[in-house]
């Protein structure tokens, strides 16, 4: 990889189940085992060994942004035991050996937010293939060494795109969602004062006044983009591990600061044993 940064892998940090746990859908794993996609409107190359993680940046960028993109300030040791204090239970110790090194990565947040927008009701092939041509149709365009890569539209590029102009890119229904997100961004919701300033609850009500979004893209959102780990979303795979293995109730509000990041852990199991 060109221009390498080289840090220290962590414990609880694995590039593969990060990537592949359904929190991020633009990166892509390389034969050369690079996992390469675009984030925060920047190229990221980043892979692993048993010792180190390598990415192609400057120790500037790193420390500016993508050691927290990688949620590599966190010390999991102790997002773990909050865990096994808060939860516990013979379920909750495989899913974290299961999912042991899934961190969650700190998203852009209307990147995260359109994203999740277009993953109602869709499996993860079709959902990167929307997104990728969103960005191919309505980002920003930029060259490294030759390849061509886009950023995620702004906002205002996806109002000026029309609902016509989303559904031209087989986006269906979820184009008029995407439309009032933005609508609702450009009129003055503020992401980043829900990231800083809002409970999870708060943040909640706020993102479900945009048309199409209910609680569970509203708190993949808050989970993967504004700093919400106690959010907890709800979709067909967590229905089914909390019918499986809790008897149909699972008092989410019992689960800790960290309650999202058990999610993931139970996300990650589940899909594992199919």
């Amino acid at each position: 990889m060109e221009n390498n940064l080289k840090t220290v892998r962590p414990p609880h940090f694995d590039l593969d189940k990060i990537f592949d746990c359904g929190q991020s859908f633009r990166f892509e794993k390389g034969a050369d085992g690079v996992w390469e996609g675009v984030a925060y409107g920047k190229l990221l190359r980043v892979s692993q060994d048993d010792s180190n993680i390598y990415i192609n940046c400057t120790r500037e960028e790193y420390d500016s942004l993508w050691k927290s993109y990688l949620c590599l300030d966190t010390d999991y040791d102790e997002v773990n035991a909050d865990i096994e204090a808060n939860f516990g239970g013979e379920t909750m110790a495989a899913a974290m050996k299961a999912g042991d090194g899934i961190r969650i990565l700190r998203q852009e947040p209307w990147e995260t937010l359109c994203s999740f927008i277009i993953s109602q009701n869709n499996n993860i092939p079709r959902i990167k293939s929307l997104i990728s041509a969103i960005c191919r149709s309505y980002g920003d365009k930029f060259t490294v060494n030759g390849a061509e890569y886009y950023s995620f539209p702004s906002p205002r590029a996806l109002l000026d795109a029309g609902e016509e102009g989303l559904k031209a890119l087989k986006t269906g229904f979820r184009a008029g969602y995407l439309i009032s997100a933005a609508e609702n961004v450009l009129g003055g919701l503020d992401l980043c004062l829900i990231r800083d300033e809002y409970t999870y609850d708060q943040g909640l009500e706020a993102l479900c006044r945009i048309k199409g979004v209910g609680p569970k893209v509203a708190s993949c959102t808050l989970l993967f983009a504004l700093g919400k780990t106690d959010a907890f979303p709800v979709d067909v795979w967590i229905k089914k591990v909390i019918d499986k293995y809790f008897g149909g109730k699972l008092d989410v509000r019992s689960l800790g600061k960290y309650a999202g990041i058990a999610q993931q852990y139970l996300f990650y199991y589940e899909r594992s044993l199919q």
